[in-house]
């Protein structure tokens, strides 16, 4: 079981005082969180102002902070709209990065997500597969790319916690019928985030946790910040081995 940490996301600067923004910050945070236990990271390159972006020169000198501080870890970036919202602009930003990622994910319910999967499946950069809704699912199983993805993030936006876990079944029935065998973390977002990651604990998912996800610890006590997050998600994980 696997745990990757999901440092910023689409959080706008001070949402946390500890969210990562810089990339000096987010290397610092990055370097913590596998610290306390993290195997993989996420992050949403930011601008000089703090925005997402997957401008070249914001992904390139960011990525090159991260393998030289943690060379033997997988780095994965975004691909979602939310950094880029016209879809034909971000398959061109993505064609010129120079310095490419383990791996990014690729949310299939966004215009132009497919293509931006092929791209990056021919520039041999590892896909991972944002589902979100059952027609999520289905456009995975359609698109014919399953067996070049990586991985299948199955990720229920629904703010109470039975919606999402009833969403994230549906999701599985889909995959499950196709007999589509990709690796598959469940993860949730705000008030669904910890129960969600129990749900995939107990089912011997990877799961991913990280201020991306959520401001607060279990207890619903403000999270002091990342690597306090993947702290106590090790110890969940740890507790289910």
């Amino acid at each position: 079981m696997r745990i990757v940490a999901c440092l910023n996301g689409d959080r706008r600067p001070g949402a946390h005082p500890a969210l990562p923004v810089s990339h000096e910050q987010v290397v610092a945070d990055a370097r913590a969180a596998v610290d306390a236990g993290a195997d993989e990271i996420h992050v949403h390159p930011r601008d000089g102002a703090g925005a997402e972006s997957l401008e070249p020169q914001a992904v390139a000198p960011l990525l090159k902070l991260l393998r030289a501080e943690l060379p033997d870890v997988p780095v994965s970036v975004t691909t979602a709209l939310s950094a880029e919202p016209d879809p034909v602009r971000r398959y061109d930003l993505v064609q010129r990065w120079s310095a490419l990622p383990d791996a990014a994910t690729v949310n299939l319910h966004e215009p132009g997500s497919i293509e931006v999967a092929r791209l990056l499946i021919d520039r041999r950069v590892g896909v991972e597969a944002g589902v979100w809704t059952v027609e999520a699912a289905r456009i995975l199983v359609a698109s014919g790319l399953a067996e070049d993805f990586v991985r299948v993030l199955v990720e229920p936006m629904q703010a109470a916690t039975e919606e999402a876990l009833a969403n994230a079944s549906s999701i599985d029935a889909v995959l499950d019928r196709a007999g589509m065998e990709l690796p598959r973390l469940l993860h949730g977002r705000d008030r669904t985030a910890w129960p969600v990651l129990e749900t995939a604990v107990a089912a011997g998912r990877d799961v991913r946790i990280g201020l991306e996800d959520t401001l607060r610890d279990p207890d619903e006590n403000a999270a002091e910040g990342n690597a306090a997050l993947v702290q106590l998600a090790t110890t969940r994980t740890s507790a289910a081995a």
